[in-house]
């Protein structure tokens, strides 16, 4: 019981990794993407469909909804809800899905804290979109991925090392899924449906898989509200003594 608690708990933390942000005020432009698109040019056209200097420009993100969640070998769901919280670097996120599970996670910047002890957990700002929003800039690199896909696709490392596999709409350049690797560790995410919220174009549907040597969990996620640039209360990523 405590082995599936906890790789929940650190599933369900990767799986609101990277679902936090992206923009654009109206439709995203067309996109020309071809067999022969580069995959510098694909994160280029990533990165305008996600709003481009808007979606970098983000300051802070609130995010709610309702989840899904199943364990390896389970047909049967543990329903829930879920909040996150970023501003930057910073992340407090929560999956309530009482009486089975309850999880909470907070990274100030500089420390990380879970509810739950033992509980390894990622830098997510360096995955997903999060990473995408600084695919420019000095130290990252764009490349191509030797994986043949329905959407285009391209590797995004950080400077650290950390790794994202995104695949886009060749028609509009959406991301449409990524990958993240962690360790030997790796999460999907698949993006169902959009909505725009000031600008932003959120993922407001979107399926996660969580392939671990427990076996592969998944969940699915609907995205109810989300604010950008709000004023957030001095211990928003307050982590408990």
């Amino acid at each position: 019981m405590y082995l599936h608690k906890l790789s929940l708990a650190f599933f369900a933390s990767l799986c609101l990794l990277c679902t936090t942000l992206c923009a654009q005020d109206q439709a995203p432009p067309a996109v020309t993407i071809t067999a022969e698109t580069s995959p510098l040019d694909l994160a280029r056209a990533a990165f305008a469909a996600q709003g481009g200097e808007k979606f970098r420009a983000v300051q802070n993100t609130i995010m709610r909804g309702s989840a899904q969640l199943y364990p390896p070998n389970s047909v049967q769901s543990i329903p829930g809800s879920f909040s996150l919280v970023t501003a930057g670097s910073k992340l407090r996120m929560e999956i309530d899905a009482r009486p089975a599970f309850v999880f909470r996670q907070i990274y100030d910047g500089q420390q990380s804290y879970t509810s739950m002890p033992n509980v390894e957990m990622p830098p997510l700002t360096k995955y997903g979109l999060h990473a995408l929003a600084k695919f420019d800039q000095p130290g990252y690199k764009v490349t191509a991925i030797a994986d043949k896909k329905k959407e285009r696709g391209f590797r995004l490392v950080d400077p650290e090392g950390y790794t994202t596999d995104f695949y886009v709409d060749p028609k509009t350049g959406r991301v449409m899924s990524f990958f993240m690797y962690y360790g030997a560790l790796t999460l999907g995410t698949e993006h169902t449906k959009f909505k725009e919220v000031e600008g932003i174009l959120v993922p407001s549907s979107f399926s996660q898989r969580f392939e671990m040597s427990l076996g592969a969990f998944f969940a699915e996620f609907s995205v109810k509200e989300v604010k950008f640039n709000q004023q957030l209360p001095d211990d928003a990523f307050a982590i408990p003594r």
